[in-house]
């Protein structure tokens, strides 16, 4: 019997993994480069502005110290998690977030909306010691960051940034260092979660 394309396919390794590949990377470009060409995907919320100099760092010690692996940073349109965390996360609020820290794994309780939820002596209470101020917590405690935090790559980070569309100024790149000055690892991250999801205000 004569052997048929579809049968050569499948008796020849190298070709199906090929073909394969070729068809995953079509559906993927598909249903990815839409995305680009959308505003809403693309537009900034309303009020939102690139992270200053210290919620930049403190960004960064957020990733460094893994925050992302017990706590997302996106609230799903679902009734149970905007009553828990407030207005559903929009693509428009993550606009200069260069990577996203949507997550998926919930060890601990979504951060997109706790800005201005708690006292900035709340949040240091709760990184030197967690069970201090939530006794059931099972966060661990973050002592070390009462440390300078470090400035001597500030300017190269948001120069980097600003080519991948983030818009800093020259004078913000400029005055990072002594926007820094005085500032501990622990100032700068609280900073940075003080200022998560204040952008778009919850819808009453």
């Amino acid at each position: 019997m004569a052997q048929t394309g579809h049968d050569f396919i499948e008796r020849n390794v190298g070709w199906m993994i090929v073909l394969t590949l070729l068809v995953v990377s079509f559906g993927g470009l598909a249903e990815i480069v839409p995305l680009f060409f959308q505003k809403s995907t693309t537009t900034p919320v309303a009020g939102l502005k690139p992270y200053d100099a210290v919620r930049l760092v403190g960004r960064d010690v957020y990733i460094r110290e893994g925050c992302y692996n017990c706590h997302s940073q996106m609230i799903r349109p679902f009734r149970a998690e905007t009553e828990r965390y407030g207005h559903f996360s929009v693509a428009g609020e993550y606009v200069y977030d260069h990577p996203f820290q949507w997550g998926s794994k919930r060890t601990g309780p979504d951060l997109a909306r706790v800005g201005g939820r708690y006292s900035d002596e709340w949040h240091r209470v709760h990184l030197i010691n967690p069970r201090d101020v939530v006794p059931e917590s099972n966060m661990p405690a973050f002592p070390w960051l009462d440390r300078p935090a470090r400035s001597d790559d500030i300017e190269a980070k948001m120069q980097a940034l600003r080519r991948v569309g983030v818009p800093y100024s020259d004078e913000d790149v400029k005055g990072a260092r002594k926007a820094l000055e005085g500032k501990s690892e622990m100032d700068a991250l609280i900073a940075y979660l003080q200022g998560m999801g204040t952008a778009l205000k919850q819808v009453k």
